[in-house]
């Protein structure tokens, strides 16, 4: 005889998230990204066939054992896109407060 189920398993209700908005300035990469993008294509005609995952992990492996000299330019990418984005952030933000505000005036 089968046994009964004794558990039930208790599912959380969905929550709407809210949908974001296009406009919206796009985060700054990081360091490692600026040194992914540049490497990417060098480590995949280095080893034809790869996976996505191997070029990843190979990627992952470069940037561990470079320097800190070699690190730098990177860094200062990295520092200006957080810079860039900030900056975006901020007239986003003043933007979305004006028209905020025309609407409550239209109202």
């Amino acid at each position: 005889m089968p046994k009964e189920k004794t558990t039930t398993r208790k599912t959380k209700p969905r929550v709407e998230r809210k949908k974001k908005d296009p406009n919206a300035p796009k985060r700054g990469l990081s360091a490692y990204m600026f040194f992914a993008n540049d490497n990417r294509e060098k480590v995949r005609e280095e080893n034809p066939g790869i996976s996505f995952g191997q070029v990843g992990k190979m990627l992952g492996e470069k940037w561990k054992n470079l320097s800190d000299s070699e690190r730098k330019p990177y860094e200062e990418k990295a520092a200006a896109d957080k810079k860039r984005y900030e900056d975006e952030k901020e007239k986003y933000a003043e933007q979305q407060a004006a028209e905020a505000e025309e609407d409550e005036e239209s109202s």
